[in-house]
């Protein structure tokens, strides 16, 4: 059974204060999650995590993962605004894009960040727009599938992003041309793998493919960036990854390949999903139930705050409050009322019988969850909810409003009804 970390007593005087929909985050554990992570890595002298600002770009979450230790992974310009606001800047911030517009790069070069090459091209633009630094990365894509054991973990041939192998050789030897003294290693080929084979994988493929570009061009390799990918266990029947046994089999492969060249490179990560996912919720009302074909569950939530099962058919969990014992019995679709069919939050889902008011938490919205909203049928996104380590809330992001939606226009007086 999947658990929320609140009883329906204390989630109904939290909404009392806020609103529903909101999102809310469990501050205890993601502190303890982070924790885990670098205990885990300590292996490595230099280990750094970079959160990805992507998966939950909220000022709080991120000011509480830098108290932890961590780093930002920012691939835009408010990203890197965020993170500036926030005191990292400098290598503290690692930099990601592709197309990227010349003042991101600006931007980016002025903050100290370190810049990860998402394309041989990407290297006359950023001499032009930032200039080149001394300590740079590059995005490595091996094309194909990526095959760990007997499984098919990804297909980064079919991805937009990094170099390919010739292409790092060719771009190592341009960029050390330019001025450029050290390098890190940078792939991302798979996202939300459950296998625990994933990232030693992806770690001994950048590992190798250091070493061969260390002979090759002579390059100085300061630290492999394994990205993220590492999954979060969003059905109930799903495993929890063993962030131990994953960052010993790490150790492993960086012993075999880095211990005879006597080397030894920072290892980084930059995992979103994994360090915030399990510890976000949305918390929504049943506002309405219809018994036509079939029988529906309508929330004051709907895609514009949660757009994962709308946009991939993504499981996430849902727990009715005060029902949690009771037997799932009775089949829904679990809606939003947005005027597309895809706006729901679950399709065929036993559940415990409904009632209407009751208060319906969807689980593993804590990254890529409001962080994904958008506006569309003029839906305002939600408020953000800090449940703190002792047991008190904060207001992280107050829900938007119709002035909100409508700030970026002026038609007629239209702001002056709003």
């Amino acid at each position: 059974m999947k658990r929320v970390p609140f009883t329906k007593d204390q989630l109904e005087a939290i909404v009392t204060k806020y609103p529903t929909p909101f999102h809310i985050y469990d501050e205890k554990a993601i502190r303890e999650n982070a924790r885990e992570l670098h205990k885990a890595f300590s292996w490595n002298e230099g280990y750094k995590e970079y959160f990805a600002v992507k998966a939950l770009p909220n000022p709080v979450i991120c000011k509480i993962l830098a108290e932890e230790g961590c780093g930002f992974d920012c691939s835009s310009l408010t990203e890197l605004m965020l993170s500036k606001a926030l005191g990292v800047t400098g290598s503290n911030i690692k930099f990601s894009s592709n197309a990227t517009p010349a003042e991101e790069f600006e931007f980016a070069r002025a903050l100290g960040a370190t810049i990860n090459l998402d394309d041989i091209s990407h290297i006359d633009f950023l001499a032009k727009h930032g200039g080149i630094p001394e300590v740079i990365s590059c995005r490595y894509n091996p094309g194909g599938d990526f095959v760990a054991g007997n499984a098919v973990m990804g297909s980064p041939g079919e991805a937009k992003y990094g170099f390919t192998r010739p292409q790092l050789t060719e771009g190592f030897n341009r960029l050390m041309a330019l001025g450029v003294k050290e390098f890190g290693l940078h792939a991302f080929l798979a996202s939300n793998i459950l296998d625990e084979r994933y990232y030693p994988a992806l770690a001994k493929t950048l590992f190798i493919t250091a070493a061969e570009l260390m002979e090759d061009t002579g390059a100085k390799i300061a630290f492999i960036n394994l990205s993220g990918g590492v999954g979060i266990p969003y059905k109930p029947e799903d495993k929890k990854q063993d962030i131990f046994q994953i960052a010993g089999d790490v150790e492993k492969a960086y012993n075999e390949v880095f211990g005879p060249l006597g080397i030894k490179p920072a290892i980084f990560t930059e995992l979103g999903r994994y360090m915030t996912g399990p510890y976000g919720y949305l918390v929504s009302r049943v506002l309405h139930q219809k018994h036509t074909h079939k029988e529906y569950v309508g929330l004051d939530a709907c895609a514009a705050n949660l757009m994962r099962p709308a946009m991939y058919g993504a499981y996430h969990h849902i727990t009715i409050m005060g029902k949690e014992g009771a037997p799932r019995d009775h089949m829904y679709d679990v809606t939003g009322a947005l005027c597309e069919n895809n706006d729901k939050f679950a399709i065929d889902r036993m559940l415990p019988e409904v009632d209407i008011g009751d208060l319906l938490v969807i689980h593993d919205t804590g990254a890529h969850g409001h962080a994904m909203g958008y506006n569309y049928n003029g839906r305002l996104r939600s408020a953000e909810v800090l449940l703190k380590e002792d047991g008190s809330t904060e207001l992280i992001r107050r829900a938007e409003t119709p002035k909100d939606y409508f700030a970026t226009i002026d038609f007629l007086g239209l702001n002056d009804i709003v």
